[in-house]
C-alpha cells in the first residue's frame, strides 16, 4: 500500500476507529497518550526539541509538550493537524509526509518520535521514512520508533495491517541509515543517531 493511500485512509477514517482505546472512551484514548508521553520522556533530555512524526490528533504530542518538551507536531494529514489544533491551537505543526522533512523543519531536532507510522508502510517506504527521520535528528540525538522485529516478518498489504521486520533486515537498515539501537525498557525501539555505515 502506498504512503498516499495510507494518508487518504487516515483522512477518511472515523476517529473512533483509529486507536483501540477509543473503543473504550475518549478519556481512555487521551490517557493512553499521557502514559506514552511519560514513557518517552524517560529517554529524552529535559526540555529538548522533539518532532512527533505522524502525530495524528496530538494524543502523544500534546502531553509531551505539557511535560516541558519543545514539540513540533508533524503529520501528512491536514485533517489530523486540524484535529490537533482543536485541542492545542498553539502547538507548532508542520504538514509533511516524510520527504524533505529536515528541509521543511529548517533545523535538526534533538529527538524524533514516530509511533504507529512505520508499522503501516511497506518495506521500501519504511526505509525511505527512516532515512528522512534520521536526517532530521542531530548526531547523537534520540529516535523512538515503532519499528517491530519478528521471527516471522510480514509486509502489511492494507493500511491497518502491521509490517514487521526480520532482525537481520532491521540491523542492516540501522547500519545503512545511521541508527544505533539503545537498550531501553520501552515498548518501542530507541535509537541514537550515528554516522551512516558506522
Amino acid at each position: 500500500m502506498t504512503a498516499a493511500a495510507i494518508i487518504a485512509a487516515w483522512d477518511q477514517a472515523d476517529p473512533s476507529a483509529i486507536h483501540p482505546t477509543r473503543a473504550i472512551d475518549e478519556d481512555a484514548y487521551w490517557n493512553s497518550g499521557i502514559n506514552q508521553a511519560a514513557l518517552i520522556g524517560t529517554v529524552l533530555q529535559p526540555g529538548c526539541k522533539v518532532v512527533d512524526f505522524g502525530c495524528g490528533d496530538g494524543r502523544v504530542a500534546i502531553p509531551l509538550r505539557e511535560l516541558g518538551y519543545d514539540v513540533t507536531a508533524v503529520d501528512a494529514s491536514q485533517t489530523m493537524l486540524d484535529r490537533l489544533h482543536q485541542r492545542d491551537p498553539d502547538m507548532p505543526a508542520v504538514l509533511n509526509p516524510g520527504p524533505g522533512l529536515y528541509a521543511t523543519l529548517g533545523k535538526k531536532a534533538d529527538a524524533v518520535v514516530a509511533l504507529a507510522v512505520l508499522i503501516h508502510h511497506n518495506y521500501a517506504d519504511c526505509l525511505d521514512l527512516l532515512a528522512e527521520l534520521r536526517q532530521a535528528v542531530k548526531l547523537g540525538g534520540t529516535l523512538v520508533l515503532d519499528w517491530p522485529v519478528s521471527d516471522e516478518p510480514v509486509e502489511g498489504q492494507a493500511w491497518l495491517e502491521v509490517t514487521t521486520w526480520s532482525q537481520q533486515a532491521h540491523d542492516d537498515a540501522c547500519a545503512r541509515i545511521g541508527l544505533k539501537p539503545v537498550d531501553a525498557a520501552l515498548p518501542w525501539g530507541v535509537y541514537k543517531a550515528v554516522k551512516a555505515g558506522g
